[in-house]
């Protein structure tokens, strides 16, 4: 059975690109939803059942920090993985998203780059492996 995927990224131009990424990975994948800001990812979160959440953190209407702190916060998604792609540079929000317990990935980013943290983060493995 497959990762089901939340993508969370205001740019429709970047949740294509990472769905691409995600495929390019050779990781077994299952559902893969895509959200335009915190606020719409915490809503699909209500609805499917997501196994790792990939948040951007500059969005209008609910930025991914907020979207995270809510996660967090809240004891069904407590242990939620998540990683962050985003283009942040900020030295300080980065630790403080860290401490969060999530992976921050920057933009732009190769295929490997993701299909590392998305191991570290869930523990899967290639569908070509026994």
């Amino acid at each position: 059975m497959g990762l089901n995927i939340l993508v969370v990224d205001d740019s429709s131009v970047m949740r294509s690109v990472i769905r691409k990424t995600l495929n390019m990975t050779g990781l077994p994948l299952g559902d893969i939803w895509e959200a335009k800001n915190g606020e719409e990812g915490l809503r699909l979160l209500q609805e499917k059942r997501v196994d790792l959440a990939l948040v951007d953190i500059h969005m209008p209407v609910m930025d991914g920090e907020e979207m995270i702190n809510k996660l967090r916060d809240n004891e069904q998604y407590k242990d939620l993985p998540v990683i962050i792609i985003s283009s942040e540079s900020d030295p300080r929000r980065i630790e403080m998203m860290h401490r969060r317990a999530t992976i921050f990935i920057h933009k732009p980013f190769k295929p490997e780059t993701l299909k590392e943290v998305m191991v570290a983060a869930t523990g899967v493995s290639n569908e070509k492996e026994d």
